[in-house]
């Protein structure tokens, strides 16, 4: 099993060091992937919208700038987002992005991609929450346009493109990994139909990995050449409790990765800000946590 982190926006309170020098940490511990999470903006309470899942004043970097910025300051580690809400944003910009950004690192860029559940942040960004799943379709097919065809052409009911050059295309051939993320049926079947991989919610198991292989059959695609990466632990949520100290935190994700490894997962990640949470206050003490429980992943699910 290969491992990921996705990295605690959190630790920009301690600054540019801070930031590199725990992306150099979990560099160094030996995991695989370095994952941002994505949020542009988010909304405070309002008679619309009560319950919301997230505090609004979370700190969320932007994901691209943040790899970027991680990017020259390792060496290895692969870079991806899970998951970049992809149908707010102008794709033809995000193929330029990314394209720069595994350029510069070197082709170590997986980009995780999903639709998104915030309606109100499609409408700060002036897109279409409404379209979302139909923008989807057409945005990774733009994106694969933009890195593969010398002359970009594209005709879509979302995206228009005639005639165009988007140069340096990026060193792989076909350009980075595109993997889907969600657990809808919706969302399943496109991961099985578009994406190179699917990027699992927590809690989701075989039965959904099951749906996405099938959904990649039914569309002429080999199902044993997506990967599936799981969430060993989910996002913290508003008002939910911290775990209680951290190592009944590594026993539980220890756990999920071995169900994860049983479902027929080849990839996991490792939420950091559950970690942070559960008392690795400090950029240093995250890298140490990191890395021991690296090392338990890899003795006890391999």
């Amino acid at each position: 099993m290969k491992l990921a982190v996705e990295f605690p926006s959190v630790i920009y309170r301690e600054g540019a060091k801070g930031v590199t020098g725990l992306a150099q940490a979990i560099e160094r511990a030996g995991y695989n992937q370095l994952d941002m999470f994505d949020h542009v903006i988010m909304p405070w309470p309002s008679e619309s919208r009560p319950g919301l899942r997230y505090p609004a004043d979370m700190p969320i970097l932007e994901a691209l700038m943040a790899l970027s910025f991680v990017a020259a300051a390792t060496e290895q580690i692969g870079l991806g987002t899970e998951v970049l809400v992809l149908p707010q944003r102008q794709p033809v910009l995000v193929a330029k992005q990314v394209s720069t950004l595994d350029t510069l690192s070197g082709g170590r860029v997986r980009l995780g991609v999903g639709s998104g559940w915030q309606e109100s942040e499609y409408e700060a960004l002036g897109a279409d929450f409404r379209r979302r799943g139909k923008a989807m379709d057409e945005a990774v097919a733009l994106l694969r346009a933009c890195w593969q065809q010398r002359e970009v052409s594209f005709d879509g009911a979302q995206y228009r493109v005639e005639a165009m050059a988007m140069e340096p295309k990026p060193p792989r051939p076909g350009g980075p990994p595109i993997w889907l993320g969600g657990t809808s049926p919706v969302a399943l079947r496109r991961a099985g139909r578009l994406g190179d991989g699917w990027l699992a919610n927590a809690g989701a198991g075989a039965a959904q990995l099951r749906a996405v292989k099938q959904a990649a059959e039914q569309a002429g695609r080999d199902p044993d050449a997506l990967g599936f990466q799981a969430q060993l632990s989910a996002p913290p949520r508003q008002g939910e409790a911290a775990a209680s100290g951290l190592e009944a935190l590594f026993d539980g994700i220890v756990a999920a990765a071995g169900r994860a490894v049983a479902d027929g997962f080849d990839w996991a990640t490792v939420n950091a800000t559950v970690l942070f949470r559960a008392g690795a206050r400090r950029g240093e003490q995250l890298g140490e946590a990191l890395s021991t429980l690296h090392g338990r992943l890899r003795k006890e699910v391999g």
